[in-house]
């Protein structure tokens, strides 16, 4: 067999490399971290830790910049990123989107942190705005349900109780009971940071700036681009309303000078400390 005939038959046994996303199509990429409950266990404070959460906003943003995304969320140890509507990115190759986008959250995380970090990658199409809400609502959701049972089992261990047994404990508590359990502890778990509960979103915003013009030696006023970092989303439906109207805006001009758009400081959150009871914690009527 010549080498031509050769290469050619083994391009062929790479089954997947012609697989592209739908054309048309409302693309999200999802970054998961690979063994992260031993990573966060091991070096950062349980339930929540606001560095994490600073190294996981990092991470998505350069996400979004590397991969020209109109929004970004993440909740616990995920990224979801939504791409431009009319992006061909790589052609739109699976293989490249899912590789490059892990390889890309793994390096950044990992080089933030200083402790290595894998993270896996997955592709989520729809065909409509409406899908990507409900994808993305779908997310706050799992935001809601993990902090929750997660405030309640670090409750429980920190009580002195093994794995095993904080686990058996909730297992198949309803989410008044897991409430009530929080509230027993002094904590309301509607009370907490919204940033725990809901997730941080992200998104690039246009912005005016005053400056100089020395050719005309006249004062300017210029538009510019900037991420902005939301750690108070709103939920629901409300939420919902959010997500459509990132979805279905015009993409923010690239800014005048060619130069990326930085991240706007984002409010810090408040400390995640629980309430004593005796402050009179109101009790919670549901989860939020």
């Amino acid at each position: 067999m010549d080498a031509d005939a050769f290469e050619a038959e083994q391009r062929v046994r790479e089954y997947y490399h012609g697989l592209r996303v739908l054309p048309g199509a409302f693309v999200v990429i999802r970054v998961d971290g690979r063994g992260f409950s031993k990573l966060t266990e091991a070096n950062f404070t349980k339930p929540f830790d606001e560095r994490f959460s600073t190294l996981m906003v990092e991470t998505a943003g350069v996400l979004m910049s590397e991969l020209g995304a109109r929004y970004g969320y993440t909740e616990s140890d995920e990224i979801s990123v939504l791409l431009e509507p009319a992006s061909s990115l790589f052609g739109g190759s699976v293989e490249k989107l899912v590789s490059l986008s892990a390889g890309i959250a793994s390096s950044t995380f990992t080089h933030a942190a200083g402790l290595p970090a894998h993270f896996d990658s997955r592709i989520w199409l729809g065909t409509s705005a409406d899908d990507v809400a409900d994808y993305f609502s779908w997310r706050q959701a799992d935001a809601t349900r993990c902090a929750l049972n997660g405030w309640c089992y670090w409750t429980e261990r920190k009580k002195g109780r093994s794995a095993r047994q904080a686990t058996k404990t909730l297992d198949g508590t309803t989410t008044a009971a897991k409430n009530e359990l929080l509230y027993a502890h002094g904590i309301n778990f509607n009370e907490l940071p919204a940033w725990q509960r809901r997730g941080i979103g992200l998104w690039n915003e246009t912005y005016q700036r005053e400056g100089y013009d020395p050719i005309r030696e006249a004062a300017v006023t210029v538009n510019r681009r900037r991420l902005r970092v939301e750690r108070e989303l709103p939920m629901k439906d409300a939420y919902r309303r959010m997500v459509l109207d990132l979805v279905s805006s015009p993409a923010p001009a690239p800014s005048p000078d060619g130069k990326p758009p930085s991240a706007a400081p984002s409010p810090r959150p408040a400390p995640s400390r629980p309430t004593p009871r005796s402050s009179g914690p109101s009790r919670p009527a549901t989860a939020r």
